[in-house]
């Protein structure tokens, strides 16, 4: 049964800064690390990690440097898709020695497993804060989905095509995305949609498939559904995802640490 984890928004930035002042995504993002390590062999073996976009916060070659060097230890191999955080020029020269990385265009990618594929698709305007996916990812999109012959399909973009009520991103999020409901939709095999953009753990319903958008590594965009509401964070716990086969394609919400545990509910009994 494969598995893929799922981390999204690492925002890693220069050395010595805090994202935003506030927040110290080099230490979340190695803790995060941490924590799949540790628990591999509870939860394992896992096949692959997805990074969902913003590796970065500002699209350097440092910053790159620095995300590569921190997911290093990492015990199971990754790839990663843009978001409105990176660059995809120096993002490709950052990761071009990895086969999976192609050397010119949109940063787009597929892997496939004994009974999953996952397909990685590039949603980057340059300079923008929404998505967009063209219609050369498009079409590479529908000709893949072709050749998996019903396969079971996990497809990752970074920006979300759902409305969350969380009113500063729902305007930054895909756009024009008819063309890809209609694509997902039509696929014949079961298909999960899985974003990050919004650092929060958000399901719903696209077309015909689920879209879950992936909580972040450090800190979360706030939770205030109010109209006018300004643009926060807020240093909630944070998380990844867990995406397995099982009767179908199945999703665990893991906090990133240490905790107490695990006890027997009723020690002695076994």
């Amino acid at each position: 049964m494969a598995k893929i984890i799922q981390i999204s928004d690492p925002h890693i930035v220069p050395k010595g800064e805090l994202a935003y002042g506030r927040v110290d995504t080099e230490a979340a993002l190695k803790s995060c690390v941490e924590t799949i390590n540790r628990i591999l062999p509870d939860i394992g073996p896992v096949d692959m990690a997805v990074v969902a976009g913003d590796l970065t916060d500002f699209g350097t070659a440092e910053e790159y440097q620095r995300f590569r060097k921190i997911m290093k230890p990492l015990a199971i191999p990754y790839r990663v898709i843009p978001g409105n955080h990176d660059d995809v020029t120096k993002m490709r020269a950052s990761f071009a020695d990895q086969d999976w990385m192609p050397r010119s265009g949109a940063i787009n990618w597929d892997a496939e497993f004994s009974d999953l594929a996952l397909i990685g698709l590039d949603t980057n305007v340059k300079g923008a804060a929404h998505g967009h996916l063209t219609d050369t990812t498009l079409d590479y999109l529908k000709d893949t989905l072709a050749t998996l012959s019903k396969k079971p399909v996990i497809v990752a973009i970074h920006h979300p095509p759902i409305l969350t009520g969380i009113e500063k991103m729902d305007i930054q999020n895909l756009r024009d995305s008819r063309k890809l409901q209609t694509i997902l939709s039509e696929y014949r095999g079961e298909l999960k949609l899985v974003c990050g953009h919004v650092h929060r753990n958000i399901t719903a319903i696209f077309g015909s498939v689920i879209c879950q958008i992936a909580p972040g590594t450090s800190h979360a965009v706030a939770m205030d559904l109010r109209k006018g509401a300004q643009n926060c964070l807020s240093k909630e716990p944070s998380a990844f995802l867990l995406h397995e086969m099982r009767d179908g394609i199945l999703t665990h919400s893991i906090p990133v640490g240490q905790f107490d545990g695990p006890h027997l509910f009723y020690p002695g009994n076994h």
